[in-house]
């Protein structure tokens, strides 16, 4: 902690579904504002964060295709629970420091 922008946004986009390398990419873009992402730093990332266990690959089942349709062709991700943990430690410390009255300041100043 604290985590990196790429790093705490790839978490982010993985909270709700599994998604496979090229959605991250998009998803994680948007949350950057548009920023696009070189795919070898993005990958690098990827990498990391199975090396650590945030992530790790969804299984894919039935026929080729796990249950919510997804391609087998790609490789998806999920979040473990050991990433869910670290994901809501982040977004505890920004909430904190955003409630911070010198910050809160700053951002009325706007």
């Amino acid at each position: 902690m604290p985590l990196k922008p790429l790093v705490f946004e790839t978490l982010l986009a993985l909270v709700d579904e599994p998604r496979h390398g090229w959605a991250l990419v998009r998803e994680v873009e948007t949350r950057l504002g548009g920023d696009l992402l070189l795919p070898g730093n993005f990958y690098r990332t990827l990498r990391r964060l199975l090396t650590d266990g945030l992530i790790e690959e969804a299984r894919v089942t039935r026929r080729g295709k796990d249950v919510d349709g997804h391609d087998p062709r790609r490789r998806y991700f999920q979040l473990t629970a050991h990433g869910e943990r670290v994901a809501k430690a982040e977004a505890r410390r920004l909430e904190a420091l955003v409630g911070d009255r010198r910050v809160r300041r700053l951002l009325k100043a706007r």
